[in-house]
């Protein structure tokens, strides 16, 4: 089933001229506004591209201070470099979101990224005990 009939009869009722003029229009604010996610992370990506190593420090709970695991950015997309399982996001601005985990262990966290270094708060479950704290990066 076509949609084009509908279009067809809307636009016949209007003058020739008139209907292309409005169907420009119509398609030149659509192009604008409505961007694709596509071109979305390709205007982001390569800002935060690269692998990125980074320090937990805990602030509550008894949990060992000192972890570091490595993360790569690729786009909008957060993953493992090693040392663990890491999924995430990151937004134009540096917003970063992440989940690591490490055997048993596992975090979420949510910070930012600018230029070479970045820095956050984190909060999960290490070795079985309840902690949280920041966690500070650096791209390699």
């Amino acid at each position: 089933m076509s949609i084009f009939p509908i279009f067809s009869r809307f636009f016949a009722s209007l003058p020739r001229v008139r209907a292309s003029r409005s169907f420009l229009a119509v398609a030149a604010l659509a192009a604008v506004a409505i961007p694709d996610a596509a071109s979305a992370a390709a205007r982001i990506s390569g800002l935060y591209d690269g692998v990125w190593t980074t320090v937990f420090a805990t602030t509550r709970g008894n949990c060992s201070s000192g972890y570091s695991v490595p993360f790569t950015v690729a786009g909008t997309r957060v993953s493992s470099a090693g040392g663990g399982r890491v999924s995430g996001s990151i937004g134009r601005s540096g917003s970063v979101a992440v989940n690591v985990s490490v055997g048993a262990s596992h975090a979420s966290g949510g910070g930012r990224l600018a230029g070479n270094s970045g820095a956050g708060r984190w909060s999960g479950i290490i070795i079985g005990d309840r902690c949280s704290g920041t966690w500070q990066a650096t791209r390699s």
